[in-house]
């Protein structure tokens, strides 16, 4: 197997010896299991005790050669602050649905982990959908909240009026609008 920066066969195979188990039904199968808690926040402790190799848990590169790097602790943190935005200033509960029309962006990545944290149902969608691709998701998932970026925010902003189930617009990227809250500035 070919691995990422150092050899993690190890971990892999405990994460694969650990499934075995379960499988055999050795272990428990938890009632509950959450990546972002259950994995990523395991890594990062493995990470800083000094049992794992430090590695990039996201590693992002543009076009242009902009770069965005995370460890496991940076996405664990960041993805729980983008869960407590979630929460807290969109006013999204656990089977609340989140409709992101993005790019792939660092951010969409966040915001698919903070969603898992929170137990927000994560439906995302490509930059490429047309007015009437957004506006059939937002009533056919009667999502509270629709995440999009400045750039894409005029052709989502053209079907929202018609969103009954709607409560709250998060814009992510560098520019604000009216109406709109802005991931940068509440994180």
């Amino acid at each position: 197997s070919r691995t990422f920066h150092g050899n993690n066969r190890l971990l892999t195979s405990q994460i694969v010896s650990y499934y075995e188990s379960i499988n055999q039904c050795k272990k428990e199968l938890p009632e509950y299991f959450n990546f972002a808690s259950d994995v990523l926040d395991e890594w990062a402790r493995l990470e800083k005790d000094g049992k794992k190799t430090a590695n990039p848990a996201f590693w992002w590169i543009n076009e242009g050669g902009e770069e965005v790097k995370w460890s496991f602790e940076e996405l664990g943190s960041l993805s729980k602050k983008t869960a407590n935005v979630l929460s807290e200033a969109c006013g999204l509960q656990r089977g609340d649905r989140v409709i992101a029309v993005l790019p792939r962006v660092p951010e969409w990545w966040l915001l698919s982990v903070a969603c898992m944290r929170a137990g927000i149902v994560f439906i995302p969608g490509t930059s490429q959908l047309t007015a009437k691709d957004i506006s059939y998701r937002l009533q056919a998932s009667k999502a509270k909240c629709i995440i999009t970026s400045d750039t894409l925010a005029p052709a989502v902003e053209s079907v929202l009026p018609g969103s009954q189930f709607l409560k709250s617009k998060l814009i992510v990227g560098q520019g604000s609008r009216d109406g709109w809250l802005d991931l940068k500035e509440l994180l």
